[in-house]
């Protein structure tokens, strides 16, 4: 049996649940206060579901609050971000799709975290 990716980072963390040739799905956590790069991809699109809490998401110059049981599509390109702007931890699955899944394929415009 594979094992599955496990990963922390500055602002919470994620669970790989699939990585297959076709689709990689996440489970990811954002923690109170914190929010994800503001980053693009070359190669996946990504469709993000969330499972607890409200995440705020900033796309290409718009800001989105998804709550709980909701969706939002991240079209390849999209200058994206997710943001937990509330007291409690905020977790959502991520559906990959594309050509490529790396964590390579992350191009950041802005990291809170001074990360390249």
């Amino acid at each position: 049996m594979q094992r599955l990716e496990h990963s922390t980072r500055p602002w919470g963390d994620y669970q790989v649940l699939y990585d297959g040739e076709d689709c990689k799905v996440k489970k990811i956590t954002v923690n109170p206060g914190q929010r994800l790069s503001l980053q693009y991809h070359f190669k996946r699109r990504e469709q993000w579901t969330v499972s607890t809490g409200v995440l705020t998401v900033i796309m290409d110059h718009h800001t989105f609050t998804i709550h709980e049981g909701r969706s939002i599509f991240i079209p390849l390109g999209a200058i994206h971000r997710a943001w937990n702007r509330t007291d409690k931890p905020v977790s959502f699955i991520e559906v990959q799709t594309g050509s490529y899944f790396g964590e390579d394929d992350i191009v950041r415009v802005e990291d809170d975290y001074n990360r390249e």
